[in-house]
């Protein structure tokens, strides 16, 4: 098992050094926005009575603010990279201990919120997409992956993390509970290899599905013994990811799309979850009136892949040329499931086993049933079973391929024995 590398502290304070520059001329844009808005205002509609010489002394002391920030800034991020390379030697030695649990979380956390930004300005935060074991980047050689898993199977199963979460959540359990691993537990249950897709959830999401592809791509190339079987198990976003590396594979073609044979969602929002768009409405009010209108900009905080779970969008044309915080109904393109793939779908709801009722066979019947129950706290059961009026967006997937988890909330997909137990015996089967 390779050393696991430790994220350099001076990387760290690096990173957040320029969040903290980038955060300071941010606020100080917002203040001087408001500080011109009410200036503006006529005395009439409640204003102050204020000059040109206001205004003009008001935009030398905010430009001079951020003025000052940003020399700072970037010259304490200059002398960190200097030091960078000295520094981050001593802490990639054997006795640095590896980042904490919470610290990846922290990170990852950070990557969904701020993720785009963090790519955009090169902030040494930001996530690059790797396949890991136990949090270790795996090598993508024959040799490196043979050391990793003894013995590489032939069927892979790749688990894909949601937004805000990182591929050691994978492991659950509390103090006094064993720890669960969906893919430990198949690994165990069925002979697969499983490996962990740990990305940047703040990028677009057909971005990230066209780095997964290449990746997916190196990894068949590289496996140590022929791969005869891919299962995609995918929580949350990753399911939206999955289904974009699979567009984007299709069309190169690559190697690894054909040996894709099976795909388990897990609470995928695949029509969008109600949380971004009410986050939206929060903005587009904000915007409504003149004193408010300069906090709508807090709203654009939020990453890429946050606004793509306004409708579940999973391709470059869905957002591309559009103003991602724009009010907008919905106007992606359809994407059917793939043909050739078996694709599953549990969703959690909150209500409890009687509301939900028995699910040995479910019918087209049960699925509308069950598409009017309450969701897990994030994501709608309509959305995550690929339910949809428009005929064009419907997923289409069978209906004894459809479960529901009641009394289940969003994180507990990932913990719940009945949830793993379920898809253990679609995949056995």
């Amino acid at each position: 098992m390779p050393k696991r590398p430790s994220r350099s502290h001076i990387h760290t304070l690096r990173g957040v050094g320029r969040m903290a520059v980038d955060a300071t001329t941010g606020v100080t844009d917002l203040v001087h926005a408001l500080h011109t808005r009410i200036a503006r205002t006529p005395a009439a509609l409640g204003g102050p009575v204020v000059g040109g010489a206001v205004n003009g002394i008001a935009d030398l002391v905010y430009g001079s603010v951020k003025g000052v920030t940003r020399a700072v800034g970037t010259g304490l991020d200059g002398l960190l990279k200097q030091l960078a390379p000295l520094i981050g030697a001593v802490s990639d030695d054997a006795s640095t201990p590896p980042p904490s649990r919470g610290s990846e979380a922290l990170l990852a956390a950070l990557n969904g919120v701020l993720g785009d930004y963090l790519e955009q300005t090169h902030n040494p935060l930001a996530i690059e997409m790797r396949l890991r074991q136990a949090g270790v980047a795996l090598t993508l050689a024959p040799d490196a992956l043979s050391r990793a898993f003894d013995p590489p199977r032939g069927r892979l199963v790749i688990l894909l993390h949601g937004l805000c979460m990182n591929d050691l959540q994978w492991d659950t359990g509390g103090p006094l509970e064993p720890v669960h691993n969906h893919g430990a537990a198949l690994a165990r249950d069925l002979g697969v290899s499983p490996l962990y897709l740990h990305y940047n959830s703040g990028r677009h999401i057909s971005t990230n599905g066209q780095l997964l592809a290449e990746l997916l791509e190196a990894l068949v190339a590289a496996w140590p013994v022929d791969v005869t079987d891919i299962t995609l198990l995918c929580h949350s976003m990753g399911g939206l990811v999955a289904r974009s590396a699979l567009h984007y594979g299709a069309l190169a073609p690559n190697r690894w799309t054909p040996l894709v044979r099976r795909m388990v969602f897990l609470g995928t929002p695949h029509h969008g979850a109600p949380l971004e768009r009410g986050g939206h409405w929060i903005e587009t009010l904000l915007r409504s009136t003149g004193y408010t209108a300069p906090f709508a900009r807090l709203g654009r905080v939020r990453s890429a892949g946050i606004t793509d779970l306004r409708h579940g969008n999973v391709l470059d044309e869905d957002w591309h040329g559009h103003d991602r915080f724009a009010h907008a109904h919905d106007t992606r393109s359809p994407l059917p499931l793939p043909a050739g793939v078996r694709c599953y779908a549990i969703a959690a709801t909150t209500a409890d086993a009687s509301e939900v009722g028995p699910a040995c066979e479910p019918s087209s019947a049960t699925i509308e049933k069950w598409a009017t129950l309450p969701g897990d706290g994030l994501v709608p059961v309509a959305s995550a079973l690929g339910h949809h009026a428009d005929s064009r967006f419907a997923l289409a997937l069978l209906p004894g391929d459809c479960w529901v988890a009641p009394a289940t909330g969003h994180l507990e997909l990932l913990s719940s024995r009945a949830v793993y137990e379920r898809l253990r015996d679609w995949l056995a089967a």
